[in-house]
């Protein structure tokens, strides 16, 4: 599934930040509780139980409940199931309206039900929030790309590499040499040639500059 590798980039970070919070909370679980494991889990039909469990914990706290529910998103979008995960966004959002990873998810959903219109403010206010995020930048771009702004598209993109290293970079190389368009070194390196395969696929209709999961997994892993 194309952007598989990319979401779950995100969702490790995201899991991170939620092992943290969900362990601090006196209300809480201890990090061994198995609602808090499953719901941090690489699984996602693990993650989506234990996620469920948590969130009907009684006294949970309400930046807790939002990183559950924006880690069951998370999972739900992982299994293509993007107004599931929309309808858990929405409350983690409400929740903590400052959560700019559940905004730029949010944004990615609605990009890939294919209504980036509705993502545009979130993937705004997540960039407002995480000025440096790789993968906001990459999500802009992704709605920017279907608008037809091209040259728009194009510069985050190239904010994204910038920022996302080596692990995006990665990506994108790996995606264009899928359409027949990069035809350098799977390493991870920016270059003028990467830089030119990039700025093809910008201006084809239909083309992606992310990998489908199973053309890249050997080369990413």
């Amino acid at each position: 599934m194309r952007s598989f590798r990319r979401m779950a980039i995100i969702g490790g970070a995201l899991v991170l930040s939620a092992a943290a919070a969900l362990a601090t909370t006196p209300q809480q679980p201890e990090p061994a509780d198995p609602k808090t494991s499953d719901c941090m889990s690489d699984d996602n039909d693990r993650r989506i139980t234990g996620c469920s469990a948590l969130i009907e914990t009684p006294g949970i706290g309400s930046d807790q409940l939002s990183l559950a529910h924006g880690l069951r998103a998370l999972a739900y979008s992982l299994k293509g199931m993007f107004e599931q995960a929309l309808n858990d966004y929405d409350t983690a959002i409400k929740l903590n309206p400052n959560f700019a990873a559940a905004l730029n998810n949010r944004a990615w959903a609605y990009y890939k039900l294919g209504q980036p219109e509705n993502g545009q403010g979130d993937v705004e206010r997540a960039l407002q929030l995480s000025p440096g995020s790789p993968y906001a930048l990459d999500t802009r771009a992704h709605i920017k790309q279907s608008q037809g702004a091209a040259e728009d598209a194009l510069k985050d993109y190239n904010l994204a590499m910038h920022y996302g290293g080596r692990e995006v970079v990665l990506m994108y190389q790996c995606g264009l040499r899928s359409h027949g368009l990069y035809f350098g070194q799977l390493d991870g390196r920016f270059s003028r040639d990467l830089v030119r395969a990039l700025r093809t696929c910008v201006f084809m209709q239909g083309c992606d500059p992310l990998p489908a999961d199973e053309d890249c997994r050997p080369a990413m892993s």
